[in-house]
């Protein structure tokens, strides 16, 4: 058992991460467009994030010492705007106007549409540069908050993370953590047939990177890993956490058709049944 973490809270974590899985399909469906697979899939990561990690305050989102959150695979923001909004940053049922006109949670995220979001995200391959940056300059000003930035695997085809990657290895950005939503789907199909991408850690491992793998399904083995990277001094630390796009809807899993595809009425109902089948699995196994 970690030493940061105990059964309780991964419990609690864990109902978390369903609830903000029910919520999720309910925005998509409510919006009638949006993606699927990769929020479902990074939902246990950003319910660790808002629930146990981050240093935040959903009253004082401006508040200069939290720590930021960085997101640059910006179509998966639905995972993020539950996320937000079962922490506190602003009501529960305005995720129901996602995507629509006027809305503050549109379908890539603007910073000052929302308070709490670092950055506006949608095209990829952005985001690590400005998690550089923004690590970079709190090095300069002493500043002691961490800067996370979460990436798709398919963004990993961009030529601009490369450059990133090779500017906080050299600048031994011990203030970064990366983490990689390895779910091996893409827009056009599985990454390794698109643009194969391993080895993926011997990769960031010769720019001079800590790398760490881990189940991003397993909520205690991501905060281990997150507890790591503190300890990391010389250099910045990459999370490939490999997970199932579309986790917890068994006959999506895996299939990249969902990757942009938001379910109709009929399917969402099924699906946030199989939800809260699965919620109440959670609790009877914690016992």
């Amino acid at each position: 058992m970690s030493e940061y973490i105990h059964d309780e809270k991964i419990k609690e974590l864990e109902e978390k991460a369903n609830q903000i899985r029910q919520s999720i399909i309910e925005m998509l469906v409510a919006a009638g467009s949006g993606h699927t697979a990769g929020p479902m899939g990074m939902a246990d990561i950003f319910t660790a994030f808002y629930f146990h990690i981050l240093n935040h305050d959903p009253k004082n989102p401006e508040w200069p010492e939290r720590d930021r959150l960085i997101l640059s695979n910006g179509h998966i923001c639905p995972v993020r705007y539950a996320a937000m909004a079962h922490a506190g940053y602003f009501p529960i049922e305005e995720l129901k106007t996602l995507r629509k006109f006027g809305s503050r949670l549109q379908g890539h995220p603007e910073r000052e549409r929302l308070p709490g979001l670092e950055t506006s995200s949608g095209p990829l391959g952005s985001g690590l540069g400005e998690a550089c940056g923004i690590a970079y300059a709190a090095r300069m000003d002493s500043n002691k908050f961490r800067v996370y930035c979460t990436m798709g695997d398919g963004e990993l085809d961009s030529g601009n993370i490369w450059e990133s990657v090779m500017f906080a290895g050299k600048y031994k950005l011990n203030n970064l953590t990366g983490i990689i939503d390895r779910n091996n789907i893409q827009i056009d199909g599985m990454t390794e047939n698109v643009m194969p991408l391993e080895p993926l850690k011997e990769k960031f491992e010769a720019f001079n990177w800590h790398v760490l793998e881990v189940d991003g399904h397993n909520i205690e083995q991501f905060v281990d890993a997150c507890e790591e990277a503190k300890a990391i001094y010389e250099k910045p630390t990459m999370i490939i956490a490999h997970t199932i796009a579309g986790k917890g809807i068994p006959e999506i899993e895996f299939d990249y058709k969902w990757h942009g595809k938001s379910p109709k009425p009929e399917e969402a109902q099924k699906f946030l049944a199989e939800l809260r089948t699965l919620g109440g699995k959670i609790q009877s196994e914690h016992q």
